[in-house]
C-alpha cells in the first residue's frame, strides 16, 4: 500500500453502514489529488441493518466529518441515548442501568466507588445508579446537552443515539459521493492476486467489468469476500463463550414517547432489545439455537411488542468471533467481515469506526518494511479492541445467579477467558477495575455491570475509612438529593426531540464530542 508520488486507488467492497462510513471518512480525510475511492455495492445483496443503538463515540466520528448533528438526527430519525437498561440479567426481576457517565464525587484521594462500598457497610443501601446523573436523567426520561448549564452535574454524563442504520448509510452515501466517491452497482465474481506478493490486484464484477486497485477495504459483511474467501484469513470462533448465534428483528409502530435509553431484556435462551426511534421502535430477539427454535424466537418477539409490526421478521445467523488479522496484504476488513460481537452493548458501529480511524492513523506512505510495521500495529490495536469488548459482553452472561433454564445454567457455570477471570478476581478483592487506555469500556462501565448484577467486593480501600461515618453518609445523601433536584429542572426527552425542527439560532446547540463518560474540567 505505497501511496507515495502517485494517485492511489482504494476499492471498498460492500456498502451498508460499514462501507459508507469508510467511504465518507476516506473522502473527508484523504487528499483527492492523491487518492481516489470506488465503492462496489449491489442492491440485490441485503444488509443486516438492525444495529440501531450507538455509543457516544459516533458523535466524534460525525464531528470529524463536519456533519451537523441536528441534520444527522433528522435524517436518521434519531433519538438521544443516555445508556442501556438491563432487565432480568442477574436474576429474574432485577433491572439496572449502564449509563454513559460517572458516579459520584471522589474523596480522600480514593474513587467514589470505594466510598460507596464503605457507606453500604454502614447501612446506606442506595444503588450505585442513584449517584450517576445520566442514569437518573434516563429513569425520569429527561435530557439536556452536557455542559448546557453551569451546574457541575451537567459535565458528568455523555450521550449517544438510537438511529435508523439504513438511513445513516444513505446519509453518508450522499456525503461521500459529493466528495468524489464513485459507486458502482455490481457483485464481485472474481479476485485476482499477485503471484509474487499475494496482494489483491484486480476485481471482476458479474457484469464483466474489471477494476484495478492498490488498496482494498472489505465491507462485504459475513461473506468476507476478500478477507475470508480470497485471502483465507483465519477466524477465531468465540462461540464457546458467547453461544447466541441467531436473531430475529421486527420494527413496530411507536406507542408512546421514545425513552432516552435502550432496553436489553433477558429471556430463557438469550435476550431481546427495544430501541426507540422517532418514527418507530426497533425490536429483536437474540438467542442460542441449541436452546430455542426460530419459530419460538419469532413468537416471543411478536408477543413482547407493544405496537403493530411494520415489516416481516428478519432472521439472521451469525458466529461470534473475529478474524485473526483485520489487515492482511493490501486488504483491510471493516465491520462484519472483520468479526462479529452481538449487539448487547451497541458496539457494532463503534468497532467499524475504530477500524476506520485506526487505519487512517496507520495509513502507509513509504517502503514495504514501514507498511509491515504499520500493519502489525493496526492488527494489535484491533485485536485488543475486540478482546476487551468480548470480555465485557461475557461478563453480562456469566455474572448471573439465574438457573431457570438450560441456557442460563450453561452461562452461569461457563469457564471464562483468563483475561476476564483476572479482571473479576481483581474487582472481587478490593473493588479495583483493570486500567487500560485502548478499549471503549473503562471503570464506570464495569462498575455498572458488577454492581447491577450483584457482584460486590469483599472489602474496600482503606483510604475510604478516613471520612467520619456520619459525614460520609450525609455527603452521599446530599449528592442523591441534589441530583434529583437538578434532574427535575431538565426538559423531557420528547420535548428535546421537537427542538430538532427549530431554526438553528432558536434551538440549543450540541457540544463538542466527548468521551463515553462526559466532559471534565
Amino acid at each position: 500500500m505505497n501511496t507515495a508520488n502517485r494517485t492511489h486507488h482504494w476499492i471498498i467492497v460492500g456498502g451498508g453502514t460499514a462501507g459508507w462510513m469508510a467511504a465518507a471518512a476516506f473522502s473527508a480525510k484523504l487528499d483527492a489529488s492523491e487518492h481516489r475511492i470506488t465503492l462496489i455495492e449491489s442492491d440485490a445483496i441485503g444488509t443486516v441493518g438492525v444495529g440501531e443503538a450507538t455509543v457516544p463515540h459516533l458523535r466524534y466520528f460525525n464531528q470529524v466529518l463536519g456533519i451537523d448533528e441536528r441534520d444527522f438526527m433528522r435524517e436518521t430519525q434519531a433519538t438521544y441515548k443516555l445508556g442501556i437498561e438491563f432487565v432480568d440479567w442477574g436474576h429474574v426481576g432485577d433491572r439496572y442501568l449502564h449509563p454513559f457517565g460517572v458516579y459520584g464525587e471522589p474523596a480522600h484521594q480514593v474513587g467514589f466507588f470505594q466510598s460507596w462500598l464503605k457507606a453500604r457497610s454502614l447501612g446506606d443501601k442506595a444503588p450505585l445508579e442513584a449517584y450517576a446523573p445520566g442514569a437518573v436523567m434516563a429513569r425520569h426520561e429527561r435530557f439536556a446537552y452536557p455542559g448546557s448549564s453551569a451546574h457541575p452535574f451537567s459535565r458528568k454524563y455523555s450521550y449517544a443515539f438510537h438511529i435508523d442504520a439504513s438511513r445513516y448509510a444513505r446519509f453518508l452515501r450522499r456525503y461521500a459521493e459529493a466528495r468524489g466517491v464513485v459507486r458502482i452497482e455490481g457483485k464481485v465474481s472474481d479476485v485476482q492476486r499477485s503471484s509474487v506478493t499475494g496482494d489483491i490486484q484486480q476485481l471482476t464484477l458479474d457484469s464483466g467489468e474489471r477494476l484495478w486497485g492498490d488498496g482494498f477495504i472489505d465491507c462485504s459483511g459475513f461473506r468476507a469476500v476478500l478477507h475470508g474467501q480470497t485471502l483465507g484469513v483465519g477466524f477465531e470462533n468465540w462461540s464457546q463463550w458467547l453461544p447466541c448465534d441467531r436473531a430475529v428483528a421486527i420494527p413496530s409502530a411507536s406507542q408512546s414517547a421514545p425513552r432516552p435509553y435502550t432496553r436489553a431484556i433477558a429471556h430463557a435462551a438469550g435476550w431481546r432489545w427495544q430501541i426507540p426511534l422517532q418514527h418507530r421502535t426497533g425490536n429483536g430477539v437474540v438467542y442460542c439455537s441449541e436452546h430455542m427454535s426460530a419459530d419460538q424466537a419469532t413468537r416471543k418477539l411478536l408477543e413482547s411488542m407493544d405496537g403493530e409490526p411494520l415489516a416481516e421478521p428478519n432472521h439472521l445467523q451469525f458466529t461470534t468471533g473475529v478474524r485473526s488479522k483485520s489487515w492482511s496484504h493490501n486488504s483491510v476488513a471493516i465491520g462484519l467481515s472483520a468479526g462479529f460481537l452481538e449487539p448487547l452493548e451497541s458496539t457494532s458501529i463503534y468497532l467499524i469506526q475504530s477500524a476506520i480511524m485506526n487505519f487512517l492513523e496507520c495509513l502507509p506512505r513509504g517502503e514495504e518494511n514501514a507498511v509491515e510495521a504499520l500493519r502489525n500495529e493496526f492488527n494489535r490495536r484491533m485485536a485488543l479492541e475486540y478482546e476487551r469488548v468480548r470480555d465485557f459482553l461475557i461478563l453480562h452472561y456469566t455474572l448471573t445467579t439465574r438457573d431457570d433454564s438450560a441456557f442460563w445454567h450453561r452461562m452461569r457455570t461457563l469457564e471464562r477467558p483468563h483475561s476476564l477471570e483476572r479482571k473479576i478476581a481483581l474487582f472481587r478483592e478490593q473493588g479495583q477495575v483493570e486500567h487500560y487506555e485502548l478499549g471503549m469500556f473503562l471503570e464506570p462501565s464495569w462498575l455498572a455491570v458488577y454492581e447491577g448484577q450483584g457482584l460486590l467486593p469483599e472489602r474496600w480501600h482503606p483510604a475510604a475509612d478516613r471520612a467520619a461515618e456520619g459525614a460520609l453518609l450525609a455527603s452521599l445523601r446530599r449528592f442523591r438529593e441534589e441530583t434529583a433536584r437538578w434532574v427535575d429542572t431538565l426538559p423531557g426527552h420528547d420535548h428535546c426531540l421537537t427542538q430538532l425542527g427549530m431554526e438553528a439560532d432558536e434551538a440549543p446547540w450540541p457540544p463538542a464530542a466527548m468521551s463515553l463518560y462526559g466532559v471534565f474540567s
